[in-house]
C-alpha cells in the first residue's frame, strides 16, 4: 500500500508545476465541447437581428467571451487543483482527462 502511495504523490509532484498548462487545456476542451451549445443559444436569441449586428455579436462572443473564459477560469481551475493535496492531485487530473475524453465522444468530438 505505501508503495502505491509513493506512486502518486510522484505522480503529483510531475504534475504540480504543469497546473497552468493543465488548467487552460481543461478549460479550453470544455470550450470545444460545449461552445458550439453556446454559439446555437446565442444565434436563437438574435436571429432576428441585423447581419452587421448580428456579426458584431458574433465576433465578440467568440474573441472576448470565450477568451475572458480562458483567460479568467483557468486560474481559478489551477488554484483549485493546487489546493488539494498531493495524494488528491495526480489521480484527479488523470480523471478530469478521462471524463472530458468521455465528454468527447458523448459529443461526437473525437
Amino acid at each position: 500500500m505505501y508503495e502505491i502511495k509513493q506512486m502518486i504523490i510522484q505522480l503529483s509532484q510531475w504534475i504540480y508545476p504543469w497546473l497552468g498548462e493543465i488548467s487552460m487545456a481543461i478549460m479550453a476542451t470544455l470550450l470545444v465541447i460545449y461552445g458550439d451549445a453556446i454559439n446555437r443559444m446565442v444565434k436563437r436569441r438574435i436571429i432576428g437581428l441585423h447581419f452587421l449586428l448580428r456579426t458584431l455579436i458574433f465576433i465578440l462572443l467568440c474573441a472576448f467571451g470565450y477568451g475572458a473564459l480562458l483567460i479568467y477560469v483557468t486560474p481559478m481551475i489551477s488554484k483549485l487543483l493546487a489546493s488539494l493535496g498531493m495524494i488528491y492531485l495526480g489521480p484527479l487530473v488523470v480523471a478530469l482527462f478521462i471524463a472530458l475524453g468521455t465528454m468527447a465522444e458523448k459529443k461526437n468530438r473525437i
